[in-house]
């Protein structure tokens, strides 16, 4: 019997929902295991200066403003048994003016059995990666306003907004923590003409790894979204060094041509965090990563978030919103934050953390290197993330189409309402 698409996607999202219940009913069938669920979304109010040149509908137009859901998360998770452990979430991105459907999507969907803590097995649809402590991060507890893009360095172009399908495995054995994850990308159907982009041919089995030292208390690793700040509420601080690679990932043509040229995507990052409680009250949150990118011969992507423009742009950035954010080169990559004490404001106790982050990259395509600043201020109800209000301007630099060369700055400011609901 053949089954429609839709019909085998339901099948197997059933199937894999039922089966850690059917193993929990054999081994203990007087308990019940507890599902828990929340909502978590993200709703941006947003002026850009766009970059010239740049059209919506089909009409010029220089700045913008518009309001749209950044995120929408819903994670549902369940310990079934104490070996069975059943992770999922719904969800979506850049729900906004330019379209009238919510993308809802099965975002993450895996199972993990766990031998001992030292050694933990999943398999599933997931984020769980290597390469360093931001390209499997928590958007929840995000420290900027938004999160550092150029770490999904394949997003949407092989993978479901960073997540694939695979196998991994991971645990803590003392005080550090690893993960190795095998992935098999998605599909790529359109070809590159020229320039080096992803392969169009049969993806290749995408390897990665990291493992961290940490020096005080052990984060979790339960989840593979790794937490922006503790604020005043942990004290850590990790070293870590991680790695990616997929042979065959990319292409300067048609990948079935036999005069197309073949890259591999190879990736290595090393990289510090720091949560650290003051005694006065306060807290600091800091993070510092070198990231080595070898997608081939002068791999270079420009990418805006949340990009509210259908086109145009006569800069080498494109339309909207964009900047060269990923490619073949190196970056660094800083985030500092200063989280103050409780204060009242308006009859609520809140957190005030304002913070910094700048990307500084010397991508091969480009004749200058690229240097992008975020600044943010974050204003936590309670001090948690569940009530959070944040200010936020990004400051991008525009490069001419011609010679590659930084010509301008252009900027972005957001205020941001993320909200959770348990």
């Amino acid at each position: 019997m053949i089954f429609s698409r839709n019909a085998r996607e339901r099948f197997v999202v059933t199937l894999m929902l039922l089966t850690p219940f059917l193993f929990f009913s054999q081994e203990n069938k007087e308990e019940k295991p507890k599902i828990n669920w929340n909502i978590t979304s993200q709703i941006w109010l947003r002026y850009s200066d766009l970059n010239e040149g740049s059209v919506i509908q089909g009409e010029p137009t220089s700045e913008f403003f518009d309001i749209s859901i950044r995120r929408l998360r819903i994670p549902v998770n369940c310990q079934v048994t104490p070996k069975i452990y059943l992770y999922a979430i719904f969800g979506g991105n850049n729900f906004n003016f330019k379209q009238k459907d919510l993308p809802l999507e099965i975002l993450d969907l895996y199972a993990e059995y766990t031998f001992a803590k030292y050694f933990e097995v999943g398999v599933g649809k997931s984020g769980w990666q290597g390469l360093s402590r931001w390209n499997i991060r928590s958007s929840k507890s995000l420290m900027g306003l938004d999160s550092p893009l150029f770490t999904l360095n394949s997003v949407e172009k092989n993978d479901d907004i960073g997540r694939l399908f695979g196998a991994w495995i991971k645990g803590q054995a003392g005080k550090f923590d690893y993960r190795l994850a095998f992935n098999r990308p998605f599909f790529v159907t359109s070809i590159p003409e020229g320039d080096v982009n992803f392969a169009n041919n049969k993806p290749r089995v995408k390897t990665s790894g990291y493992v961290k030292y940490q020096f005080f208390e052990n984060e979790s690793n339960k989840s593979a979204y790794q937490t922006g700040t503790y604020i005043q509420n942990k004290k850590v601080f990790n070293i870590g060094a991680g790695f990616q690679f997929q042979s065959d990932a990319m292409s300067d043509g048609d990948a079935q041509l036999e005069t197309t040229t073949l890259y591999d995507m190879s990736h290595f990052a090393v990289d510090s965090f720091l949560n650290l409680p003051l005694v006065n009250g306060d807290a600091i949150t800091a993070y510092l990563g070198y990231y080595d990118y070898d997608f081939g011969k002068d791999y270079i992507r420009n990418v805006g978030a949340n990009n509210p423009t259908s086109g145009g742009g006569i800069d080498f950035n494109g339309s909207g919103v964009g900047f060269p954010m990923i490619g073949t080169g190196t970056t660094w990559y800083m985030q500092f934050g200063y989280a103050f004490k409780q204060t009242d404001i308006l009859n609520q106790n809140v957190v005030i953390q304002p913070n910094i982050a700048i990307q500084h990259s010397n991508w091969d395509k480009l004749s200058d290197k690229m240097t992008v600043y975020d600044f943010t201020i974050n204003f936590l109800v309670n001090g948690s993330h569940d009530n959070k209000i944040s200010l936020g301007y990004q400051h991008r630099p525009i490069f001419d189409a011609d010679n590659f060369q930084q010509k301008d700055y252009k900027g972005m400011a957001v205020m941001q309402y993320q909200i959770s609901l348990k």
